[in-house]
């Protein structure tokens, strides 16, 4: 990678040359018979429904829908997950208080808590954020605490000396000491919270890429659940590549 001009020509040629090699192979495989519309619809067979979607809107919606419901479950994880991190690094009295609990719930699959999240707050948009806040807390928690107990001691002894007030510890020294692992866990959260919203739409949902999904399923359509599938890599995708160049920029800043 490092003797790759990373905008380039020859990057690029080599980035896409593996997707570009499936996609044609699809192809011909679907041209010479060896594809099943009922179970590994062609390529063209594909982007006929991308067209019928999109034409009826459906295709969009579902995504817009989806992308919310993550923005809005992730914004909840990620303000909690910081604030909890950054209480629990400068307290040893509440670390002692919360971390049994915490390392219980932590192992527990968001997936697993759906049940319970229909019972608490029905099928509506409540149990979905609470699927996608679980997703995000925890690897933006664990990554906060852990970058902030790597910060060097050092600095905390300047600020004793200096007498610095706890606001300004956090403001000064925490926040900018721990950004590279905090960044690393909200990259973490966000592909996490992402898988959970598709999982909790194809449970309980009537619009979503994960209903897509499973209405897919219902309906014996491969090519809308492949669709699906694709949606939820690209989407994905595009949401670390924004996270990455944000941690570009952030970290250069501090």
């Amino acid at each position: 990678m490092a003797d790759i001009e990373k905008r380039g020509i020859s990057y690029w040629t080599l980035y896409m040359l593996l997707p570009v090699m499936v996609l044609v192979v699809w192809f011909l495989a679907g041209m010479a018979g060896y594809t099943k519309s009922y179970s590994m619809p062609s390529l063209d067979r594909i982007g006929d429904t991308i067209v019928q979607m999109a034409q009826s809107g459906k295709l969009f919606e579902n995504m817009y829908i989806s992308v919310v419901r993550v923005i809005e479950g992730f914004i909840v994880s990620l303000v909690a997950g910081i604030a909890l991190g950054i209480v629990v690094s400068i307290s040893s009295k509440f670390e002692i208080l919360t971390d049994f609990i915490i390392q219980i719930l932590r192992p527990i699959p968001p997936i697993a808590w759906i049940p319970l999240a229909i019972l608490w707050f029905g099928i509506g948009e409540s149990s979905k954020i609470f699927i996608i806040f679980l997703g995000g807390f925890f690897p933006i928690f664990v990554n906060c605490v852990d970058g902030i107990k790597n910060i060097d001691k050092k600095y905390y002894e300047l600020a004793s000396v200096y007498e610095v007030s706890k606001k300004e510890l956090i403001i000064h020294i925490i926040i900018p000491g721990a950004l590279p692992s905090m960044l690393t866990g909200i990259r973490l959260g966000i592909s996490n919270a992402w898988v959970c919203v598709v999982a909790a739409e194809m449970i309980g949902a009537t619009s979503g890429v994960g209903y897509m999904l499973s209405n897919g399923r219902s309906l014996s359509r491969p090519d809308i659940v492949i669709l699906g599938m694709l949606i939820v890599g690209i989407v994905g995708k595009i949401m670390d590549d924004i996270l990455r160049k944000l941690n570009r920029k952030l970290i250069k800043w501090v």
